[in-house]
């Protein structure tokens, strides 16, 4: 089964009279997770579109998606509260600033509080 509208991350060519030609496709290739020391996470407290409930982002990561689930695993079992990963943010129900800041410098991330 073909994807929707694949066609829109063709790169390149419009068109070919080459037979065996084949388009190249626009992926979305995971970048290598850099070590922790190098990451610049930011931790926030946010409750905007969440019906006034408080919850904890911590934005600015940068590699594959299976790392980030791991620290978001870690971060969760540190803090004891339920949360999730989804596109390169990790969220966290609750106000735990100062537990998640502590557990990121411990496992060797630069974090900061913003706001």
């Amino acid at each position: 089964m073909a994807k929707k509208n694949e066609w829109k991350n063709r790169e390149g060519v419009v068109y070919s009279t080459n037979q065996n030609f084949q388009y190249d496709y626009a992926g979305n290739e995971e970048m290598e997770t850099p070590p922790p020391h190098q990451q610049n996470l930011r931790v926030v407290l946010d409750k905007s579109g969440r019906a006034g409930k408080q919850v904890t982002l911590i934005t600015g990561f940068i590699g594959k998606a299976d790392d980030l689930e791991t620290l978001t695993k870690l971060l969760k079992t540190k803090c004891g509260v339920g949360g999730s990963c989804k596109d390169g943010e990790i969220i966290l129900q609750g106000d735990l600033w100062e537990k998640v800041v502590q557990a990121l410098i411990k496992e060797g991330y630069r974090a900061k509080k913003i706001g």
